[in-house]
């Protein structure tokens, strides 16, 4: 299976409240797999990442198919990465006067599809 990387559609989403550490593990599971194989995947799976995920590769894939004129089922996801975003930090009182900070991590989600190219 070869992957055409010059029809490549991707989609971003930014600013996740979600650690990109448990995004990725779920990104880890759909890349490189088909559209529909992936859509039945995020469906069943039990994390709360799977949603914005989701979200994400039906914003590629209507990318794809208005922008570019592709076929949803030929779809094959080439990229899927989740970068760190900035860290919202808050702060708990503690024991005796001191200050416990709570960080909020965010990301950024990318998911690229291109056609598979049959050979």
């Amino acid at each position: 299976m070869t992957v055409d990387k010059t029809n490549e559609t991707k989609a971003i989403s930014k600013y996740i409240r979600m650690s990109p550490f448990k995004v990725r593990r779920v990104l880890d599971q759909i890349r490189g797999r088909q559209y529909r194989e992936a859509l039945i995947i995020l469906e069943f799976m039990p994390y709360k990442a799977c949603e914005p995920v989701l979200k994400v590769l039906r914003s590629a894939v209507a990318n794809a198919e208005h922008n570019a004129g592709l076929d949803p089922a030929s779809l094959v996801i080439s990229q899927a990465f989740a970068d760190g975003g900035p860290v919202l930090k808050r702060y708990r009182p503690r024991a005796q006067g001191r200050a416990y900070q709570i960080r909020k991590p965010t990301c950024h989600i990318t998911v690229a599809v291109a056609p598979e190219v049959t050979e």
